[in-house]
């Protein structure tokens, strides 16, 4: 079982408010450079919201809610600095009410 760390906002605060876009494509190019496997990803509308213990985090978060998922607790704890309106925290999986830690529960268009 992994420990998975979550920075979660809304979706219009995180994809459109924020240069998000920008903050990802730096540390990617950065972990090319330093030959880093990925170890972050944003997800919109994220399915772990859905596990019974994560009844609170959800009724808490705006909806659409969207996330950026580490394995990184560094990465979580910067990019909360730098966000300041999310809400972080984490979670273990695969597990009985989380087996899939990046799923999605938005709709493929």
């Amino acid at each position: 079982m992994q420990t998975y760390y979550y920075v979660l906002a809304s979706q219009r605060f995180l994809v459109q408010e924020e240069p998000l876009e920008e903050v990802l494509k730096e540390r990617t190019r950065h972990y090319h450079e330093n030959e880093k496997q990925i170890d972050f990803w944003l997800v919109e509308q994220p399915a772990f919201l859905e596990a019974p213990e994560m009844l609170e985090v959800k009724a808490n978060c705006p909806k659409p809610a969207a996330a950026i998922i580490s394995t990184n607790p560094q990465f979580i704890t910067w990019l909360k600095l730098r966000l300041e309106y999310v809400i972080t925290g984490e979670f273990n999986a695969p597990s009985v009410t989380i087996p899939e830690p990046l799923a999605s529960l938005a709709s493929v268009s």
